[in-house]
């Protein structure tokens, strides 16, 4: 059985369809259908909901994409939607800002904005313009122009009161702690059913007698086989509760974060080494989905669009893999053999990411580009990495993502690079070798000379940065 609270609700099941979403918990299950469905892909925010979870002896608040989000995933949890934030007959703040502010007009989209906004109140301590567009760039809206929503967001950040969750946050913290997971639980309906284990060990026993199970981390790719195709996933393995999984360490040599670790819970120590990094991870997606999604899930599912592998490939990262009592470590280029086939074994799972620390030779660029600035996927995704001293490249590495069916290195450029004088017409006979790395193909996202050219354009960007320091605009490149 799984157990949380809903609300201040406990709330406990035995036999639930593991392949129910928590959108469609609430509005079916609960009759709580104020959370909307609006694109059931994790795009719109129109099904934001807020999860809290223990953090000392505080509660954390995060919102999530409640139809990306099984039910599973939410043992040991507290749930909150929009219907909990009215109290004794007065609206929340956050919900009297929208009000005042005109911040709602058809009304689909507000219940989900009003969720980021509870959330960015509980989380800030004052009005921040750029935390706000953060805080909402995953809640679409057709009607408004955004404007009085912002205005909204300023005033329930700026006249920020205690509510009834704060209030009530000492008996939180006493029912999350008595609900807390002890070993491990199963949610199980019969003919399907999803298993949750504490520790590394329970996961490898488990995933080693059902070899055919899928992994459940965030869940924002693995979701959409449930929501947009229509499959039934008859066995799940959660390993959001194995703390071990879930852990940033910085050495003086590397930054190992556990394959569980969410987007957002990596940002600090990756910004910290590689800025451009930080700066990508704010251009992953939306917040919902990085505090959902994991940098273990983005190698996992092998997308050759995925953000982060280019940059990791390209700092030269590895993956540790682990399968019963045995690991082992594999550089990240050769994790990917082919579209959607990696060098995983049956039953072996990603334990952890190691990132070798930046060093003070080491000249690091990433660049995003996409048809939104926000909350769109990647049609090139280019990571340099480069040893320039006394004006020749003593090394490099030079990874895409868009421009072959893997993420890919570019040997080719990085061989007309790497002993060479740094300077202009070497790098016209590296971006003609990318010519010889990649084929690309065209799609909706972007044409094949599109991509080749925007990749040899990055190229030429990275050079006149690191010429000129000063003007850098680094990922905010976009079209």
């Amino acid at each position: 059985m799984i157990q949380f609270l809903l609300n201040r609700e406990l709330r406990t099941e035995h036999a639930l369809d593991p392949n129910v979403t928590v959108l469609n918990y609430l509005r079916e299950h609960v009759g709580k259908s104020g959370t909307k469905e609006g694109c059931a892909s994790g795009d719109c925010g129109a099904c934001t909901v807020v999860v809290g979870e223990l953090d000392g002896e505080r509660v954390r608040y995060r919102t999530l994409n409640s139809c990306l989000t099984f039910v599973s995933s939410l043992h040991g949890k507290q749930l909150i939607t929009v219907e909990d934030l009215k109290h004794q007959g007065q609206l929340h703040s956050v919900q009297q800002a929208m009000v005042d502010c005109h911040g709602s007009q058809c009304g689909f989209c507000t219940p989900g904005f009003v969720m980021s906004l509870f959330a960015l109140q509980k989380n800030s301590s004052g009005f921040d313009k750029a935390d706000t567009m953060e805080a909402l760039a995953g809640n679409l809206c057709r009607c408004t122009g955004y404007r009085p929503i912002i205005d909204a967001a300023e005033q329930a950040c700026c006249r920020k009161q205690p509510d009834q969750f704060d209030a009530a946050e000492a008996q939180t913290v006493a029912q999350l702690k008595a609900i807390a997971p002890q070993d491990t639980a199963e949610l199980n309906s019969g003919d399907k059913r999803c298993l949750l284990p504490l520790t590394v060990a329970d996961l490898a026993d488990i995933y080693a007698a059902n070899p055919e199970a899928r992994l459940l981390a965030g869940g924002t790719d693995l979701a959409l086989e449930v929501t947009q195709f229509h499959r039934e996933l008859p066995v799940m393995i959660y390993v959001g509760h194995i703390e071990a999984m879930k852990r940033v360490e910085v050495t003086a040599e590397s930054i190992e974060i556990g394959a569980a670790t969410a987007l957002s819970d990596c940002y600090a120590a990756l910004a910290q080494d590689y800025p451009d990094f930080g700066e990508l991870l704010h251009r992953f997606a939306s917040l919902q989905i990085r505090n959902q999604g994991t940098l273990g899930g983005n190698i996992g599912n092998a997308s050759p669009i995925g953000d982060a592998p280019p940059l990791l490939i390209a700092l030269g990262a590895q993956v540790v893999l682990r399968k019963g009592n045995t690991s082992r470590s594999l550089p990240i280029e050769d994790y990917f053999l082919d579209y959607k086939v990696t060098a995983r074994q049956e039953a072996e799972f990603i334990e952890k990411i190691i990132v070798p620390r930046h060093q003070a030779s080491q000249a690091f660029r990433a660049y995003k580009v996409s048809k939104r600035l926000d909350d769109d996927i990647s049609a090139v995704c280019a990571a340099f990495n480069l040893v320039v001293e006394d004006g020749v490249v003593q090394s490099a590495r030079i990874a895409f993502g868009g421009m072959a069916a893997i993420p890919k290195r570019a040997a080719a450029c990085e061989a007309a690079l790497q002993g060479s004088a740094w300077y202009p017409g070497v790098i016209e006979r590296a971006c003609a070798a990318l010519a010889e790395d990649f084929t690309p193909l065209s799609d909706f996202r972007a044409s094949k000379e599109y991509r080749l050219l925007t990749a040899q354009n990055l190229l030429r960007k990275f050079f006149l940065e690191l010429q000129a320091p000063e003007v850098e605009t680094r990922v905010t490149a976009y079209v």
